[in-house]
């Protein structure tokens, strides 16, 4: 059971975070009212069904073959090999470090892999408890991944526990091959040092860690990982959590920054070659370089990550694909209190929090929501929402951009949060050719509708999304409250899928969808 400070700390979280810090209290009572409930479609020509049943908190799927592939469980830390509807092994148990949004987070198989057997995996790494709550008793964990007992202390993880490792599939098991990249994980930031920053009263977190990995159509691996409740340059604020985001420079926390240096390179989306390196035509690859070797081991680090980044100023993601027609990548993005959001993401991508959420014509909207919505914070103390600027010119003109980045409005956005979370793309007409190319958002509880199934139709260049309520012609759904769709009723496909943490195209062509609180991954298919 969580402690009594990461409880206190759960109601200032929001969107599908609270949902998962809430679910992940009482796990077990969770799962016995969602396998209650069954998913229905708004389609009577189609059937949902399940495909696996009896998972623990799955996160991830990734098909071999039509009935032949792994699932990954958050809390286990263990993938499971599932053959021909059934789990018939672990194949890997890593020791992770599950509390709250942490654990084993995301799997994805090398573009080859019918040649190379490459697995990734993206998950957090436990650590022994350190004896002074503010730091971590490790920087980072070895690159050869622990395996075992698994950890749900909010304090017991490296500095740097989130990590991406590629692992060999030999046919029964999983083989580790090497370490890609370390990132954040450790969050205490109630430290007396620095000191006055207001944040005394902040308890420790685990939350916004993301963690879903896609390969791109350009054979590139994309990593993205949130904030981490990070305030720094990557959170859009130059000269860390100050009154502004403007002026003398002050650290993040008690391990430095703002720079994005290891301990801050956080709300990002990485795009790595198969062995972790940054491609040279990475957006900002040349920036960084100019870093490198200049001015002390600090900058050096900071330029290398700076060359990993394909886009930034990212909150939290429980969602990231790619258009399989036109190549895009696209990610739900869970704001706190307002304006989640669908985006296109373009190499060089500044998204804009917490500057900025959704367009940046409703700015008004945003700070008035989160300045008045109960509890009053966008996660960090340090930096809370009266901060946020008053006018959309004030706004941009903050926004840290290196230099080629852009910004620009939301594909789609709720003005109250409704907790977006997977993302996917119907790479088939086996559902009949009105859905063929179609993008799939899941929802998640408490939404009233129990966790939907959101369909959308894009353009016909496949660079907007093109929903028919005329109610939508500004591609803001203007529902009445927090986890409220009013004005997404049209784009209910099915309900009840509880907390939907992965949506995929099967070799089948079937549309599945996996459910972390129901434990279950369903199939859906023409009656």
């Amino acid at each position: 059971m969580a402690s009594k400070q990461v409880q206190r700390y759960s109601i200032l979280t929001s969107g599908l975070a609270a949902v998962l810090t809430a679910a992940l209290c009482c796990v077990t009572a969770d799962r016995a009212r969602a396998q209650g409930t069954t998913p229905a479609l708004t389609d009577a020509s189609l059937v949902v069904r399940p495909f696996v049943t009896g998972l623990t908190q799955p996160t991830g799927v990734a098909f071999m073959s039509p009935n032949d592939f792994f699932v990954i469980e958050k809390s286990t830390g263990q993938v499971k090999r599932v053959l021909n509807g059934a789990v018939r092994s672990t194949v890997l148990d890593l020791a992770v470090n599950s509390a709250s949004e942490r654990g084993l987070l995301g799997i994805a198989l090398d573009p080859d892999f019918v040649h190379n057997h490459l697995v990734y995996l993206y998950w957090t790494n436990r650590a022994p408890v350190p004896s002074d709550p503010t730091f971590p008793s490790e920087r980072e964990g070895s690159d050869v991944p622990e395996t075992g007992a698994d950890s749900t202390d909010i304090l017991a993880v490296p500095l740097l526990g989130n990590r991406v490792d590629r692992f060999v599939w030999n046919g029964s098991t999983l083989e580790f091959q090497r370490n890609l990249i370390k990132l954040h994980a450790f969050q205490n930031d109630g430290a007396p040092i620095p000191p006055n920053q207001g944040d005394q009263g902040q308890p420790p977190a685990g939350n916004h860690n993301a963690g879903v990995l896609r390969f791109g159509p350009d054979g590139n691996l994309y990593v993205i990982i949130g904030d981490n409740g990070r305030r720094g340059k990557l959170q859009n604020l130059p000269s860390g959590p100050t009154a502004t985001g403007l002026g003398p420079t002050v650290p993040d926390d008690q391990f430095g920054g703002p720079d994005p240096d290891d301990a801050h390179f956080t709300g990002v989306i990485l795009r790595l070659d198969r062995n972790g390196n940054a491609p040279v035509d990475n957006p900002f690859y040349q920036t960084g370089a100019s870093m490198i070797g200049l001015a002390g081991t600090v900058q050096s680090q900071v330029g290398r990550n700076i060359q990993k980044i394909f886009a930034y100023g990212l909150r939290n993601s429980f969602g990231v694909t790619f258009d399989p027609i036109s190549g895009d990548l696209w990610m739900t993005e869970n704001g706190d209190d307002s304006f989640d959001e669908i985006n296109r993401v373009e190499a060089g991508f500044n998204s804009g929090w917490p500057q900025i959420m959704g367009p940046v014509g409703r700015l008004q909207q945003y700070k008035m929501i989160e300045t008045t919505n109960a509890p009053v914070a966008l996660q960090q103390l340090r930096w809370p929402p009266s901060r946020i600027a008053d006018t959309a010119a004030e706004a941009l003109a903050r926004l840290f951009m290196l230099p080629g980045a852009r910004f620009h409005d939301p594909e789609f956005s709720w003005r109250w949060a409704v907790a977006p979370a997977a993302i996917g793309f119907l790479n088939s007409s086996a559902l009949g050719a009105q859905y063929a190319g179609d993008m799939f958002v899941g929802g998640s509880t408490p939404n009233p509708m129990g966790g939907p199934l959101f369909r959308f139709d894009l353009s016909a260049n496949r660079q907007q999304l093109a929903p028919t309520d005329t109610r939508l012609a500004d591609r803001v759904a203007d529902n009445t409250a927090k986890f409220d769709i009013t004005e997404s009723e049209s784009l209910v496909f099915g309900t009840n899928f509880g907390i939907i943490t992965d949506i995929q195209t099967g070799p089948n062509g079937n549309l599945f969808v996996l459910s972390l609180s129901n434990g279950t991954l369903y199939e859906i298919a023409r009656r």
